[in-house]
């Protein structure tokens, strides 16, 4: 982890750089070494800090725990603002590691599936918004910082920021990890939290949105049965439903995502 502290209360060895003895100068904020693009960075901060990155606040917990979200086009630098317990302002910039991504090309689905009619469309846009308003939860409580655990086990079938050509046509970035388990495998929370949404979706089938605090929120799609409801909670590695093949699928299997507000992370980043 690299340290941003103003406090010099322990003794430094004499074999650290330049560049970490300067950042003791600094708010005390804690980040990891490396951060990569996808990412979902969790780190510590004097309680009392305020931080933003890129324009949106991110929730420090009393302790100082705090997480916010890389997308996969990140670019090469980042920068945390950063407004300490005694009202100083100051920005934190920090390199954003690139990674290489896959492409994936599925021919022969149905064209209905790859072009949505009109009607489709409007059902789609409908539950984007319900969507994008559940992954705007943002609650107090950092179970997220309790870590993470895998909510199936199985053969990684997709993984995030690879890119599917769709017959032929180039689509969005799959931003998830895709776990081929058998329809009606039990599925369980990858994290404590409650649940912001559980429905029947166009593309994702029955599909359930867990928030875990400050923002941070997985989803959980393709699911042949919901077992928890919209308001309920759920503890790590308790069992949210069975997998299934709901949606727009070409098999069985779990989407697995992992989000800060509206940023899609990558979750195998974060499981053991």
């Amino acid at each position: 982890m690299s340290t941003l502290s103003r406090r010099a209360t322990v003794a430094l060895p004499l074999a650290l750089p330049a560049l970490l003895l300067a950042r003791a100068a600094r708010a005390a904020v804690v980040l990891p070494e490396r951060i990569t693009q996808g990412a979902l960075v969790t780190g510590r901060a004097d309680p009392g800090t305020r931080l933003t990155f890129e324009g949106k606040a991110v929730r420090v917990a009393p302790n100082g725990v705090f997480a916010f979200g890389l997308g996969r086009d990140a670019g090469a630098q980042a920068a945390l603002g950063i407004v300490s317990p005694d009202g100083r302002r100051e920005e934190h910039g920090f390199a954003v590691a690139p990674r290489q991504w896959s492409i994936q090309r599925l021919n022969g689905l149905p064209g209905r599936m790859v072009t949505p009619d009109a009607e489709a469309l409007a059902r789609i846009r409908a539950e984007q918004e319900r969507l994008n308003a559940a992954r705007r939860t943002d609650t107090a409580i950092p179970h997220f910082a309790e870590g993470f655990a895998w909510p199936a086990e199985g053969p990684i079938s997709g993984v995030y920021g690879s890119q599917r050509i769709l017959n032929g046509e180039p689509r969005a970035p799959h931003l998830g990890l895709d776990i081929a388990v058998p329809v009606g495998t039990p599925l369980r929370a990858a994290a404590g939290g409650r649940v912001t949404l559980a429905e029947d979706l166009y593309f994702t089938g029955n599909t359930m949105l867990i928030e875990h605090g400050h923002g941070v929120t997985t989803l959980y799609a393709h699911m042949s049965r919901l077992d928890l409801r919209e308001g309920e909670s759920v503890p790590r590695g308790g069992v949210i439903g069975l997998s299934g093949a709901t949606g727009r699928v070409t098999g069985p299997h779990l989407h697995l995502g992992l989000f800060w507000l509206s940023t899609s992370v990558d979750p195998r980043l974060v499981l053991p």
